[in-house]
């Protein structure tokens, strides 16, 4: 049938309606105009859509029919509508991403690629510690979370999307590099460079340590894993990051990792959004994307010995 949108939508008016006189009001057209394209309909379709009771009009079996199948067009239509305002949303939307310290190291990667794929997007990155990830979550001031350990709360929803090792790195050239299978008793008396207190990589360091009963007799905080890195590298002590933020050292031979007993400490980062918050077209086509797409960013160095 070559019914028009137009013919349609004046059919569904004057259904609704009940009513050619208030369907040309609704429509801001003549009666007339409204009568002409219902009769355009009636020879197209072959059977009359409407029949006259005294001065009411109700609808035909034909009509009642119709009826039921421009609703539901209209109803479509205004679906598509609304999908295709979302996605000029998400073509030229606002993302706002925090991500921790750690994770930024990855998450580069995964926004130059997410960026590619939608080059209209603007986003704004703030990468900040686990203290400042929560309080932004709190006050709503972020739409997508890239972390390690979630907060235990009901009122964020955090899904896993990749692993996360923490590796003990050392010098090169190290005493303890070419050692397999370290005992952690060993590296009891090492200098070790921590992260600051509350960090994800200290909480579960400090989770790791209260385990197995083995207490760091000597250490020292730092609060980024570059200060970490670059004092390993100067001989320092040694250092427990992810592997993940030290692959350009390990490919450059200026750290090593240590084989040793009980690691890496096996972890995994989650991508994190408030309960109930309406996340824009954007945010949710990132969301999604991590989760799909991260584990094809990975990079494990060649020298990683974990």
């Amino acid at each position: 049938m070559n019914i028009t949108l137009r013919q349609l939508k004046v059919f569904e008016t004057v259904a609704r309606h009940q009513s050619f006189t208030k369907a040309a009001e609704a429509l801001y057209l003549s009666q007339p105009a409204v009568s002409m394209q219902i009769k355009q309909m009636e020879r197209i379709i072959g059977l009359p859509l409407f029949e006259q009771v005294g001065k009411r009009i109700n609808l035909t079996e034909a009509g009642r029919e119709m009826y039921r199948y421009s609703r539901a067009i209209a109803a479509q239509l205004a679906e598509a509508k609304q999908v295709m305002e979302e996605l000029k949303g998400m073509e030229q939307g606002h993302l706002i991403v925090t991500v921790a310290s750690t994770v930024n190291y990855f998450a580069a990667r995964l926004l130059a690629a997410f960026c590619r794929r939608y080059p209209r997007v603007r986003v704004s990155l703030d990468v900040t510690n686990r203290e400042g990830l929560l309080a932004q979550l709190d006050a709503n001031e972020t739409d997508i979370v890239l972390m390690g350990k979630p907060p235990d709360r009901s009122d964020v929803i955090a899904e896993p999307f990749m692993s996360n090792p923490l590796v003990i790195i050392a010098p090169a050239g190290h005493r303890l590099t070419e050692q397999r299978q370290i005992p952690i008793a060993q590296l009891q008396d090492e200098t070790f460079l921590m992260r600051e207190q509350g960090s994800g990589t200290r909480i579960a360091m400090e989770r790791f340590c209260a385990e197995r009963g083995f207490q760091l007799s000597s250490s020292m905080e730092m609060s980024s894993n570059e200060a970490i890195k670059q004092g390993v590298e100067a001989g320092l002590g040694l250092g427990i990051v992810s592997i993940h933020t030290v692959e350009l050292e390990l490919e450059a031979g200026r750290l090593a990792t240590l084989n040793a007993e009980c690691f890496p400490i096996l972890r995994r980062w989650y991508v994190v959004h408030r309960r109930g918050k309406r996340l824009p077209m954007v945010a949710r086509a990132f969301r999604d994307f991590v989760l799909s797409e991260a584990e094809r960013f990975v990079r494990t160095p060649s020298a990683f010995r974990g």
